[in-house]
């Protein structure tokens, strides 16, 4: 839908709160919003042009507006959640958790069973949770069925069906897991008190429950019935024991739910807790995904109204690291600031950065997960790079007295040397000992070449130097064009400082950090390199100095005598029928006589 199109309902709009559907050609729902304003709230999707894609593309699929108009703005944010639900829009932010949370039922039946269940069905039951887990769940009801002994089976246990004898009592019954109500040996009023106490457990009122034991204890010690009385001496110890387990915060604060909020670019992550008589009894990992460039404050709105909304009792007041625009009067929102809050708080928050933190781990790839992957990651960080260094190239030039000039290149693939691709350079336009004029020429060669064979360029490279080699190779990616393209970083010995171009001030990267480990790797390796090669050549150089002036030579016994042989030395300790097989006998024959003659005139 354009602006011109928009116009048409802008009129019919009304400036009071309610809630909006955008819906496609197709009929399709594809977002569902609320607003104190409905004319303020959807006229700015038409008027403001700084909207993410994804916003223009969802203003794009528009093909008519539909609005229910409400009281109050809360009205709009239950209306509103409601139809999220229902329609589930595309565009719409969802409250994510992966999985079906637990609950424990009373069902709504003569003598209630008590059973853990993941469907919530409206029989008129009455629904406790939902906990974190079915183990979380399981522990609750092992509990109650240690205090309290209640029916598993699922006979209809009316009072006509047990006047009537259809039932006999079964194993539960004589393991004292059972009274009996099957039979008449428990009365409805004893198992109604019992469930009245299974919901004070489940509410974490523990001193109703520890009150109600103590009666029962003291009523039966005074009727002499001292094994009952020792009984429900030990429910007691055991209510104690599971209340000692508990997180105790404060017995003052009563009734709160508590909201930690993290976030990264794709999503929120919240951890919500539940405070009941100062403990913590149940907790929660939420994770809303970012659809429409949400803001945090709608984000945690969102999580706090659909999780509300699933909650058999909301609290009365709500803790939450930063203020909302909530609708919901009887509800106190507080942003605490120190003391006891404050610390539910940042145990809610810790658990949201962990659920952050795992949930990455389970987006990774095996390939993310490689240490390699850890160390490129890092570097890219420590450096600000744009994409992941996963091909890196460093250089170091090489000579000694300014003979034979040479500069090496080595390559890292996946933070590891690939040497396959290690490239060695004799310096051809640079006289006498330049390491500037060097590195300019070695950067221009080997990346002009890549452009031309269409190669892919690395998405780092590490110059051995300062400043000044640093500028020489810039100056050269600046002739080739591709300055820009390419992060191009130096790094100095001495300090292990690293410089960038056009920046005055170094960098320094903690000695321990892995990037700089990796970059230290890479520039001792091209000098590894390139020194390995500096001495081959100037050996060879050596080799050729003696055998250019043997006559009868020509230049390919020279070059394959070279490949073979490298040093003079060794030339010498070749016997005369070993090097017949190689160059042939007149040629051999010439060669050590010369050899062994200048050997005579020269002795060491």
């Amino acid at each position: 839908m354009t602006s011109e199109e928009f116009k048409s309902y802008r009129e019919t709009l009304p400036g009071q709160p309610g809630i909006y559907k955008y819906i496609s050609e197709q009929e399709e729902i594809i977002y569902i919003g609320k607003a104190k304003d409905l004319k303020k709230r959807v006229s700015s999707y038409f008027t403001n042009n700084m909207h993410s894609n994804r916003i223009k593309r969802m203003i794009f699929f528009i093909h008519k507006i539909e609005f229910v108009i409400v009281d109050t703005e809360q009205d709009a944010f239950l209306l509103e959640n409601s139809l999220i639900k229902k329609y589930q829009p595309r565009y719409n932010v969802m409250l994510k958790d992966d999985k079906t949370y637990p609950f424990i039922c009373i069902k709504k039946e003569p003598f209630p069973r008590v059973f853990f269940t993941r469907r919530v069905i409206k029989d008129g039951s009455e629904y406790l949770g939902p906990y974190t887990s079915q183990y979380n769940a399981k522990i609750v009801l092992d509990l109650m069925k240690e205090i309290f002994p209640l029916r598993t089976c699922n006979l209809n246990l009316t009072k006509q069906n047990i006047e009537a004898g259809k039932f006999k009592v079964c194993l539960e019954y004589h393991l004292k897991n059972c009274l009996g109500p099957c039979q008449s040996f428990q009365t409805t009023e004893d198992y109604d008190e019992e469930i009245v106490q299974i919901r004070n457990v489940l509410k974490s009122n523990f001193g109703s429950v520890k009150f109600y034991l103590k009666k029962k204890m003291a009523e039966y010690a005074a009727d002499m019935q001292f094994e009952k009385a020792e009984e429900f001496r030990q429910k007691i110890e055991i209510l104690t024991g599971y209340e000692n387990k508990s997180t105790i915060v404060n017995p003052k604060l009563t009734d709160i739910d508590v909201y930690g909020y993290t976030e990264n670019e794709t999503a929120a992550f919240m951890n919500y807790l539940k405070i009941v008589n100062g403990t913590v009894v149940k907790t929660r990992a939420m994770e809303v995904k970012r659809v429409l460039d949400e803001t945090r404050e709608e984000l945690l709105l969102r999580a706090i109204i659909e999780h509300s909304m699933e909650e058999t009792e909301p609290a009365h007041e709500i803790i939450v690291p930063f203020e909302i625009d909530f609708p919901f009067e009887q509800i106190t929102l507080t942003v605490p600031q120190a003391g006891d809050k404050k610390r539910l708080l940042d145990l809610a928050v810790k658990n949201a950065l962990y659920m952050r933190q795992e949930r990455v781990k389970q987006n990774m790839t095996s390939e993310e997960k490689k240490p390699a992957f850890r160390i490129m990651k890092t570097l890219k960080e420590d450096l600000k790079l744009k994409d992941l260094p996963v091909h890196i190239e460093c250089f170091d030039n090489s000579n000694i007295q300014g003979t034979n000039p040479v500069s090496a290149c080595v390559v890292f693939k996946n933070a590891k040397p690939s040497k396959k691709d290690y490239r060695h350079f004799n310096i051809k336009t640079v006289e006498g000992p330049d390491d500037f004029a060097s590195m300019h020429e070695v950067i221009t060669r080997r990346y002009k070449r890549m452009m031309e064979e269409e190669q892919p360029l690395p998405q780092l490279i590490i110059v051995d130097g300062g400043k000044g080699q640093l500028s020489s190779a810039v100056d050269a990616l600046k002739q080739l064009g591709i300055y820009g393209q390419i992060p191009i970083v130096g790094i100095a010995k001495r300090l292990e400082e690293i410089y960038f171009p056009e920046d005055t001030l170094p960098l320094y990267i903690n000695k321990k950090s892995e990037s700089l480990k990796l970059i230290q790797r890479m520039r001792d390796e091209a000098h590894r390199f390139g020194i390995t090669h500096h001495r081959l050549r100037r050996s060879n150089s050596s080799l050729n100095s003696e055998l250019v002036q043997i006559k009868g030579i020509g230049e390919k016994t020279f070059e394959l005598l070279m490949n073979k042989y490298r040093s003079v030395k060794k030339l010498k300790e070749i016997s005369l029928e070993e090097l017949t097989e190689v160059v042939g006998k007149s040629k051999a024959k010439i060669v050590q006589e010369q050899l062994s003659l200048r050997a005579n005139q020269n002795p060491t």
